[in-house]
């Protein structure tokens, strides 16, 4: 089941619908961070390039060296910063349009079922908040457990495993269930649903692929549900 809902959500994720709101994402998502980088450039050119400089000349001499360190290393800095904020960013913007993706999967795969009612606004942008900082939490958590040897990849797969597999599972559920059955199916299903977590944190963590982590994670879960869905109904008769 897992494997196949995997296999599924992967193919769809370069489906040409996917693909182009993919390429206004990180079209978007490109802008927002040329905007950050060029305000952090403002602010250190305007209040320590100066002092670097020797604009001022009663400024000691360490001290102007010292601010010359300082911008060196704000710049780097920013530049990795940069970085580690793709992911994020790229997640927040995702979580607006994953209920478009929802409906193209459910609409080619499943037609014959009722169609899942999509989010509304208010309820979008906390859905897409708690994406942001389930994937901040992440690649800060991967960050810091690069530190500790033995329990880091463990740590992180199990960490973000149980985090992404409850909130795609809960959205790809809500669309078709009220919030108390929706937590019924994830507490009986809480081991399938952790166990293709586990799949979404090992897509989260290859580099580039984690850019597309939200639509893959969304079309895996939409999959997941149909799927526990049809086993409920088998059991039912």
């Amino acid at each position: 089941m897992i494997i196949e809902a995997a296999k599924a959500a992967f193919e769809n994720v370069f489906a040409p619908r996917s693909r182009a709101l993919l390429f206004k994402i990180l079209g978007a998502t490109l802008l927002i961070l040329v905007g950050i980088w060029f305000g952090f450039q403002n602010v250190i050119t305007g209040y320590f390039i100066p002092y670097a400089d020797g604009f001022i000349p009663d400024l000691p001499g360490w001290l102007a060296w010292l601010s010359t360190v300082f911008v060196i290393f704000a710049a780097v800095g920013s530049a990795l910063a940069l970085a580690l904020l793709i992911s994020p960013i790229t997640a927040l913007l995702s979580g607006f349009f994953v209920d478009d993706i929802a409906d193209d999967i459910e609409q080619k795969f499943y037609p014959n079922d009722p169609a899942g009612k999509a989010m509304p606004l208010g309820q979008s942008i906390s859905q897409s908040l708690r994406f942001l900082v389930v994937v901040l939490l992440g690649n800060l958590l991967a960050l810091f457990l690069l530190l500790i040897p033995g329990i880091n990849l463990v740590a992180f797969f199990v960490v973000n495993g149980y985090l992404l597999g409850r909130e795609y599972f809960e959205f790809a559920a809500l669309r078709h269930h009220d919030p108390k059955e929706t937590r019924r199916l994830r507490s009986r299903y809480s081991t399938q649903i952790f166990m293709a977590g586990l799949v979404i944190a090992g897509f989260l963590a290859v580099p580039i692929l984690n850019f597309v982590t939200p639509f893959f994670a969304a079309g895996m879960m939409v999959h997941m549900h149909k799927m526990l869905m049809q086993k409920e109904a088998r059991n039912m008769r």
